[in-house]
């Protein structure tokens, strides 16, 4: 006879020991570049400009440097030794190198090394909320009891593409540990994936392409409904039921759409909404949208997640905040601390900064 699987629901991903985020931490590059900035290269047009400006990292700054410093942000709030880390993963679609892992630098870097395990996650701008389950697994299984998931991107984007408008730098960093320690349970996941072409690149390509007409309606809208539908359908909720929504943000218009398509409010989903001033984050825009939620959120407050990555997949969150939040905000550098922080740069500065002008 076969045993029932412990799961009440076959639809939801839900731990068999309840989990949580007991510290989070975020990180945005300090350079800015306009929107118009880029029009005024490639079209001589300063108005009507999908956002107002992007973050961009330094010369010295790359996915592994960014997301040490989430990293060490998430420990901060945390207050846990590092070497209880039994997992340092991190999602992005520009890791540093082909062959060799980030998440072993990073380990290394806020000293959880070396009994650890590490891996680099890959699922375009889903990366870090895929390594985010996967935590949520390792530590709801009992195999570990604290996993830290980080999802972190560059600015990515071809010369004059559409991406250039938008494509910024940033991204969150989260240590998974039991539920009574946490300063926000994770109720539930739910994932939804399909094998949908709208954005790939190929190895030795070095900008991503995207298909225009699979953007929308079958990649980012079908995903994001029907992974949030799904989990709010098992879970028993609807939209007034929380305080909060964060949806992927590859542009401004797009998250303010689903949003009301599934019956959210601008005000619900105004605090993650970071697109219009650093861009999209890739793997990091679900993440830093919850790290900046987080920091004004109080306990009670129940907050939906819902991720999306080309080619194409949702992965959507059921959280609810509980009384620790208010002792942890402050432990670290906020994610609007971080935005406030800026220093403009033009289209020459940004070119130079990522490398765009081939030499050889």
């Amino acid at each position: 006879m076969t045993t029932p699987h412990p799961n009440p629901s076959p639809t939801l991903l839900k731990p068999i020991k309840p989990v949580g985020i007991i510290g989070y931490g975020a990180y945005v590059p300090r350079y800015r570049l306009p929107a118009k900035e880029v029009a005024r290269v490639w079209t001589g047009k300063t108005s009507g400009m999908p956002i107002k400006e992007k973050a961009v990292p330094g010369l010295d700054e790359d996915v592994i440097t960014m997301s040490i410093e989430a990293a060490r942000n998430a420990m901060a709030r945390a207050q846990i030794d590092p070497t209880e880390l039994r997992a340092v993963w991190v999602g992005s679609e520009s890791h540093p190198y082909a062959v060799k892992p980030t998440s072993t630098l990073v380990a290394e870097a806020i000293g959880a090394v070396p009994n650890t395990q590490g891996a680099d996650f890959e699922f375009a701008c889903k990366a870090g909320t895929e390594a985010l389950v996967a935590a949520m697994g390792l530590v709801g299984s009992g195999m570990g009891h604290y996993a830290m998931a980080i999802g972190m991107d560059t600015a990515q984007g071809k010369p004059g593409d559409a991406l250039e408008y938008t494509a910024g730098a940033g991204g969150g960093a989260y240590i998974i540990g039991p539920a009574e320690e946490s300063l926000a349970v994770i109720n539930s996941s739910y994932s939804y994936v399909t094998d949908t072409p709208d954005f790939w690149r190929r190895e030795y390509q070095k900008y991503p392409e995207h298909g225009m007409r699979f953007t929308g309606e079958p990649a980012y809208f079908k995903h994001i409904t029907e992974a949030a539908t799904h989990l709010m359908e098992a879970s028993g909720t609807t939209a007034k039921d929380y305080k909060w929504a964060i949806f992927h943000q590859p542009n401004t218009k797009f998250p303010q759409r689903v949003a009301g398509q599934l019956g959210f409010s601008m005000e619900q989903i105004e605090p993650g909404l970071l697109v219009p001033i650093i861009g999209n984050t890739y793997a990091g825009a679900a993440m830093i949208g919850l790290t900046a939620t987080l920091d004004i959120a109080q306990p009670g407050d129940r907050i939906l997640v819902v991720s999306f990555g080309s080619g194409a997949g949702s992965d959507a969150f059921d959280i609810t905040v509980t009384d620790k939040v208010t002792a942890k905000q402050n432990l670290a550098t906020t994610t609007r601390e971080y935005i406030a922080r800026r220093s403009e740069i033009d289209y020459a500065t940004y070119v130079r900064f990522r490398g765009k002008l081939a030499m050889k």
